[in-house]
């Protein structure tokens, strides 16, 4: 085959350090998720939908061929650091320094954009912590809680 298709997408999921509430302001909240999108876009993985709450951000994407997950998230939150604190004068920002993706078919992504566009929903109900490890269950991804929070 002369020509390289994919179809991959993937939900990213990555919390502030310490799962610090940097992000309470919804205006800016908003504008950091348009920020991360259009990131991601530049790296050559579509965003479909950009969403989270005041201590962490969930991204759909239909992930690129020519950058590896580490190298995405690495650049996502390195090129987001920098605008947040050159542009809010958050000095003391830090995004945690791990992640957590999911591959989604085709067939889940609808589900996948409603669970994102209702975070504030979701989250009256259920912290990040509990958020994430039922995500990582659904998913049958091992941890160790003693690894996983920073």
């Amino acid at each position: 085959m002369p020509q390289s298709l994919s179809a991959v997408y993937i939900h990213l999921v990555f919390s502030t350090k310490e799962r610090r509430p940097f992000l309470r302001d919804g205006t800016l909240r908003e504008l950091l998720h348009s920020q991360i999108g259009g990131i991601s876009k530049e790296l050559g993985s579509a965003p479909i939908i950009t969403g989270g709450v005041e201590d962490h951000v969930h991204l759909l994407a239909r992930f690129g061929r020519t950058i590896t997950q580490a190298e995405w998230v690495k650049e996502l939150k390195r090129v987001s650091n920098l605008w947040l604190k050159e542009n809010y004068s958050i000095r003391d920002f830090e995004w945690q320094g791990g992640y957590a993706d999911f591959s989604v078919s085709a067939s889940n992504l609808e589900r996948v954009k409603t669970y994102i566009a209702n975070q504030h929903e979701h989250h009256h109900k259920m912290n990040f912590q509990d958020e994430l490890r039922t995500l990582l269950r659904r998913h049958k991804v091992e941890w160790d809680e003693r690894y996983i929070w920073d």
